[in-house]
């Protein structure tokens, strides 16, 4: 049997939810190149069908979208017992510390605002997937 490749077992698989193509597309590379493997929606019906199809260690949402907003994709995810546990951490360019309070209250694990530096969005990924965060 040929030996077991562990690069393969460790890579962690991350949804991006962001109907901005661009920002999305920067988001996913900067994942891949980090190691992770990284999926992608456009919407929040999108991302909600995704998120129940694949087993994911980490879900970045956008809040502001038309159709299913971030807080609509939340609290579905969360009413899910397989999605129940990912953590989910909103990406959006609202400041309003009200958004920020309702994100939490519903179960974001935390919220960043755009522009977002790769560097930091890391930073906040790894984290979030330390073993002293994962339930």
């Amino acid at each position: 049997m040929p030996p077991v490749d562990m690069t393969l077992l460790s890579k962690r698989r991350i949804l991006v939810i962001d109907d901005d193509d661009m920002l999305r597309e920067v988001m996913v590379f900067a994942l891949r190149e980090a190691g992770y493997e990284p999926f992608e929606a456009s919407s929040g019906e999108r991302g909600i069908d995704l998120a129940l199809r694949s087993h994911l260690d980490l879900i970045l949402c956008d809040l502001m979208m038309p159709g299913l907003d971030g807080f609509g994709v939340l609290v579905r995810l969360r009413a899910e017992p397989k999605t129940a546990g990912i953590p989910f951490i909103f990406i959006t360019s609202s400041s309003a510390a009200e958004d920020s309070r309702l994100g939490i209250l519903l179960g974001a694990n935390d919220y960043v605002t755009k522009p977002v530096e790769s560097a930091k969005l890391l930073k906040l990924i790894e984290q979030r997937l330390s073993p002293k965060n994962v339930p």
